[in-house]
């Protein structure tokens, strides 16, 4: 049998115990990341203006906001031929058409990667959804599968 002093010392042990396991996993829960995780589905369709072509891809990424590196994964398929280029242009609205802000180092190939710093104004257009992902061949100069690259929650 516990006297009632040392069930109040489990008691208060316990609570302080609840205490610190909920104040740290709030902390942890509201602790700003430093990394944002964007993504895009690449389609003919997605083109301006939208284009037949059946090839299909993805561009996964990761922005670093302390270091502004961004890096992406791409993956392809059925393009009407080779790539003969590839880059994010920005900024642009979906539907608009921009230059290009960061192209992707040959050769274009699925799967490939790649990594680069960002400036601040790069970064914050990113950020706003204002990059798309394109991917060119021949038979498409101005672009066969294109994607704006979005921030996934």
């Amino acid at each position: 049998m516990y006297t009632r002093r040392q069930v109040s010392r489990l008691s208060l042990s316990a609570f302080t115990v609840v205490a610190f396991a909920a104040m740290t996993g709030c902390g942890m829960m509201n602790q700003p990341s430093n990394m944002v995780a964007l993504s895009t589905q690449l389609r003919g369709a997605n083109q301006v203006p939208p284009n037949a072509s059946t090839a299909s891809g993805s561009v996964d990424a990761v922005f670093n906001k302390d270091t502004n590196l961004l890096r992406w994964k791409v993956n392809y398929t059925g393009l009407s031929g080779p790539a003969t280029a590839a880059h994010f242009h920005g900024p642009a609205a979906i539907g608009a058409n921009a230059g290009v802000v960061l192209g992707w180092t040959a050769p274009i190939t699925s799967p490939m990667d790649g990594s680069a710093t960002l400036t601040s104004a790069q970064a914050a257009d990113l950020l706003a959804g204002r990059w798309y992902a394109n991917i060119h061949t021949a038979a498409y100069p101005a672009g066969e599968i294109r994607g704006q690259m979005t921030v996934r929650n």
